[in-house]
């Protein structure tokens, strides 16, 4: 009979040779025990922690595309003189909103007040929230929030609901900042621009309980618009009419202290535009969806930033031809454009919940995948994918140096 030993033996010596599957050397006899992982993780305790051990599917950031990518960002925004409020959206992770800001990000960008709360409770300051309230619950959380934090801003597009906050602001003794959203070009908000933007703007600035701040405008259609010379008229145009808007503002006598907006897509092209401070968010991890609209270098590839996050998956059935299942599904937001981290070859496909896929064509090159396998994929939207996790786990190569908490599950009670 074959020892414990030997098979051991034998099981990571097949394990070398895939370089993805599951490694024998995490077993009870090497000194880890999965029993005490969860432990090992609360007290930040790493050592021994490697991908392998990983329950999966998780996230998992590779450290050093990672601040590569902050610190392209950072340069870009200092060498063109426009402020980086990044975009909290993506990440959802302090630990990450705090290394932002160390590289010079001047505040945070977020999309739900639950989020901007969270950045507030944990020390940041300078925090934008880009979606107006517009129910009673948003409206008395973003000025309470606002006492607690006089450096809080968010915006209205609506005089009906700066009456509603204004009200509330009065009835609670409290002062806000607020910033006008004007349009930008995409029919999700934004006030228009030239005088209507304009009265909404005199009427914050008239008001005892009110700060205007400026105005926000995000050109999301530029963002993803292919070619780096049609992103940049894409976005002079988009952006026309809030320049419009500021200069209406400014001969009025309004101070216009921030025009925020831009994004990944545009990030060396919005200081041409009007903007002082740039939204940016998923420059970060970088996602599939971003792959095709070129850089400034050229228009087959977009390079600028790397592709830092990805989603460990183990195989986790082999019975039929050029087809696995995995434990990729679509809880963790499986798509068939996301693509698999150094196997193009592989298609994801979709195979329930809790169930993926992985296929391929006869022929196609790279070993069979087996039983076991860990694979790592890159998404297609960062945005809904972070969202479905607790946390990332920080490698650097294959080890585990850093667990980052994701806001949500693990966090406050809503995402």
């Amino acid at each position: 009979m074959t020892s414990r030993r030997r098979f051991l033996m034998t099981a990571a010596a097949a394990s070398a040779m895939t370089g993805r599957r599951m490694s024998a050397a995490k077993t009870r006899d090497d000194g880890f025990p999965y029993s005490e992982f969860e432990a090992r993780i609360a007290r930040r305790d790493f050592r021994g922690i490697t991908k392998d051990v990983l329950p999966t599917p998780s996230m998992v950031v590779d450290l050093a595309a990672f601040e590569r990518n902050l610190n392209t960002m950072a340069s870009q925004a200092k060498s063109t003189g426009i402020n980086l409020r990044p975009h909290c959206k993506i990440h959802k992770s302090v630990e990450i909103a705090r290394r932002q800001i160390s590289l010079g990000a001047i505040g945070i960008t977020c999309a739900t007040i639950a989020e901007a709360e969270l950045m507030s409770n944990a020390g940041i300051r300078n925090v934008l929230w880009t979606q107006q309230p517009a129910s009673i619950n948003n409206v008395e959380r973003a000025v309470a929030l606002s006492r607690k934090d006089p450096t809080f801003l968010f915006v209205v597009d609506s005089p009906l609901v700066l009456d509603w906050v204004e009200q509330a602001a009065a009835a609670n003794n409290a002062h806000l900042r607020i910033a006008v959203s004007v349009f930008a070009s995409m029919a999700r908000q934004g006030i228009e621009n030239g005088q209507p933007a304009l009265a909404l703007s005199r009427k914050v600035s008239q008001s005892k309980r009110m700060r205007f701040e400026g105005l926000m405008a995000y050109s999301g259609g530029a963002a993803h618009t292919h070619g780096w010379q049609k992103r940049r008229e894409r976005s002079a145009a988009d952006l026309a009419g809030v320049r419009e808007t500021r200069d209406l503002c400014k001969k009025s006598g309004l101070p216009v202290n921030i025009v925020s907006g831009g994004s990944t897509g545009t990030y060396n092209i919005d200081h041409e535009n009007g903007l002082t401070e740039l939204e940016a968010g998923s420059y970060v991890f970088m996602d599939t969806g971003y792959a095709q609209i070129g850089s400034k270098s050229g228009d087959a590839v977009y390079n600028d930033f790397g592709n830092a996050l990805t989603v460990l998956t183990t195989v986790t059935s082999v019975n039929h031809p050029n087809l696995v299942t995995t434990d990729y599904g679509n809880k963790a937001n499986a798509k068939p454009s996301d693509k698999v981290k150094d196997k193009p070859w592989l298609q994801v496909t979709n195979q329930g919940a809790e169930y993926g896929g992985l296929a391929w064509k006869p022929g196609d090159p790279g070993p069979e995948l087996k039983l076991g396998d860990r694979l790592e994929i890159i998404c297609t939207n960062l945005d809904t994918s972070t969202n479905n996790f607790d946390r990332y786990y920080v490698a650097e190569g294959d080890r585990i140096v850093d667990v980052w908490p994701i806001m949500g599950r693990s966090g406050a009670a809503q995402r």
